[in-house]
C-alpha cells in the first residue's frame, strides 16, 4: 500500500484556499470517499505524486496525453514558442497552421474559431446556432456533459452526476426552459420532444461518444436519426467532440460513424495538454460570427501561441503515426483481461472501448444511458478504485468518467495492471 501523507497534508491546505480544495469538482475524490492524489511530474504512461509514488496512468489528463506524458517533440515545440513569447493578444501564423491541420483531419469543419476551453466552445456554438437559426430552444441528452454553461448544465453527466446535482443552482428557470433534455440513445423520446417543439429548435447537441457518464458510444441509428431530423427542420446538429475528437480516430467519432454534423466542438488533444477549445463547421454558419456576422464571440487568449504550438505538434504526430487501431487493441486487451478476472470471482463487469478511449462498469449488461450507469454497483466501484490507486493504478475516480490509454502504454504496463488487479481480487474487494 502506498503512503500518501503529503497528498493528505496538501489537500488539507488546499481546502483553506479553494472551494473543496480543488479547481474542478471530480478531482476531490468524493465519489470514491478518498483523498485526491497531488502529482509532481509525469512521463510516458506514468504519473508521480508528491510522496514519490509511481502510478500507471489511465486518465492522461482526461484525454490529451494520447502520445504519453511529456512527449519530447511537444515539449520542444512549447519551449521554442516560449522563447518567442507566451501571448500577444494578436494574430499569429501558428493559428492558421493549426486550423489547417484540424480541417485536414475533420472534413465537416470548413472554418474554425479557437477558444480557451471546451466549455467556451460549446457555449459559443450554442449562441451561434441560436443566432443563425433565429430560434431559442436546444435539445441535449441526459448524461452528456457539455461544460458548465448555463444553457447546457441540465441533466448533465460527469461531475454533476458525481455530486448529485442534475440541475445546478444559479441557472435561471427561464433559461433552463429553453433546454430540453432527452434520454441518450432513446429515439422515441427524442422524436416526441423534437416534434412537439420543432418550430423553436435551434440545435441538437450530443456527445456522439459519451465520455461523461462513463464511456457510452451512441447507437449509429440514433445519430443518423438526429442528423435526418435536424436537417429536415433546418435545425443544426452539433457534435460535442471535446473528448472524442482526435481520441477515437483522427477524424473523431464522426469519422467512425460517417455522419457529418453542422458544427463540431473540440478541446483536449488540439492543445497538446494546454488549455484550449475550438468550434467549427459549415462555412456559411461560421461566417455568421463577428467580425463577418452579427453573432459576437471573443477571447483575449484565444489561439494562444503556446497551446497552438503544443496542439499542432501533437496533431502532426497523430497524422504521421495514426495510432488508433493499436490503441484500441491495447484497450481491448486490458478490458478483456479485467472482465475475465472479475468473472472468475463471480463479479459482473461490462466493458467497451473505441480507439484509446474506454470504460468499465460493475454491471451485467453494458449501460446505454445515464440511468443505466446510475444503477451500476457503487460499492464495488468505490472499493475497486481505492484499492487500484493504493496499488499504483490510476483510473478515473468516478464511474461517470471515461478512461484513456496512450501509445506509451506497452504490454509491460498492461500486464502489470492485470497482475495488480488479480492480487486485489485475491485479497477481496
Amino acid at each position: 500500500m502506498k503512503s500518501i501523507n503529503k497528498s493528505i497534508k496538501l489537500f488539507k491546505e488546499a481546502k483553506l484556499h479553494m472551494p473543496g480544495g480543488v479547481n474542478s469538482p471530480v478531482r476531490a475524490f468524493k465519489n470514491i470517499d478518498g483523498n485526491p492524489i497531488f502529482f509532481k511530474k509525469a512521463k510516458g504512461p506514468y504519473v508521480y505524486d508528491e510522496d514519490g509514488n509511481k502510478y500507471i496512468d489511465y486518465i492522461g489528463s482526461w484525454g490529451p496525453m494520447i502520445m504519453g506524458h511529456s512527449h519530447p517533440i511537444i515539449i520542444k515545440a512549447i519551449a521554442k514558442q516560449m522563447k518567442l513569447g507566451t501571448s500577444y493578444g494578436a494574430p499569429t501564423s501558428i493559428e492558421s497552421d493549426t486550423a489547417k491541420l484540424i480541417k485536414k483531419c475533420v472534413p465537416s469543419i470548413e472554418k474554425i474559431r479557437m477558444v480557451n476551453s471546451g466549455t467556451e466552445a460549446t457555449m459559443s456554438a450554442i449562441r451561434l446556432a441560436r443566432g443563425y437559426t433565429n430560434r431559442d430552444k436546444i435539445i441535449k441528452f441526459d448524461g452528456c456533459y457539455h461544460g458548465h454553461v448555463d444553457s447546457l448544465l441540465i441533466k448533465a453527466g460527469s461531475g454533476v452526476s458525481t455530486f448529485g446535482l442534475p440541475d445546478s443552482p444559479g441557472i435561471p428557470s427561464e433559461l433552463a426552459r429553453k433546454t430540453l433534455s432527452c434520454e441518450f440513445n432513446n429515439k422515441e423520446e427524442f422524436l416526441k420532444v423534437f416534434n412537439k417543439n420543432k418550430k423553436d429548435i435551434a440545435a441538437v447537441i450530443v456527445e456522439p461518444i459519451a465520455g461523461n457518464m462513463g464511456f457510452i458510444p451512441a447507437d449509429k441509428s440514433f445519430l443518423k436519426l438526429l442528423r435526418k431530423t435536424t436537417k429536415a427542420n433546418k435545425s443544426l446538429l452539433i457534435f460535442d467532440e471535446v473528448m472524442s475528437g482526435f481520441r477515437v480516430a483522427l477524424g473523431g467519432a464522426q469519422e467512425l460513424y460517417k455522419i457529418k454534423p453542422d458544427l463540431t466542438t473540440l478541446g483536449k488533444v488540439i492543445g497538446g495538454g494546454l488549455p484550449v477549445g475550438a468550434f467549427g463547421g459549415n462555412k456559411k454558419i461560421m461566417d455568421y460570427l463577428a467580425p463577418n456576422g452579427p453573432v459576437y464571440q471573443a477571447g483575449t487568449l484565444s489561439g494562444n501561441p503556446l497551446a497552438m504550438a503544443a496542439g499542432s505538434s501533437l496533431i502532426k504526430l497523430l497524422i504521421k503515426n495514426n495510432p488508433y487501431k493499436n490503441l484500441e487493441s491495447k484497450a481491448s486487451a486490458l478490458l478483456t483481461n479485467m472482465k475475465d478476472i472479475f468473472q472468475k470471482h463471480d463479479i459482473h463487469l461490462s466493458v467497451n472501448q473505441k480507439g484509446g478511449m474506454f470504460g468499465f462498469f460493475f454491471s451485467k449488461n453494458l449501460p446505454k444511458n445515464l440511468n443505466d450507469v446510475i444503477n451500476t454497483d457503487d460499492i464495488l466501484f468505490k472499493s475497486f478504485l481505492n484499492k487500484s490507486i493504493e496499488n499504483g493504478i490510476y483510473f478515473a475516480p468516478s464511474k461517470f468518467e471515461a478512461g484513456f490509454i496512450s501509445t506509451k502504454h506497452t504490454n509491460k504496463e498492461i500486464n502489470n495492471t492485470i497482475r495488480i488487479i488479480q492480487n486485489i481480487l485475491k485479497k477481496g474487494i
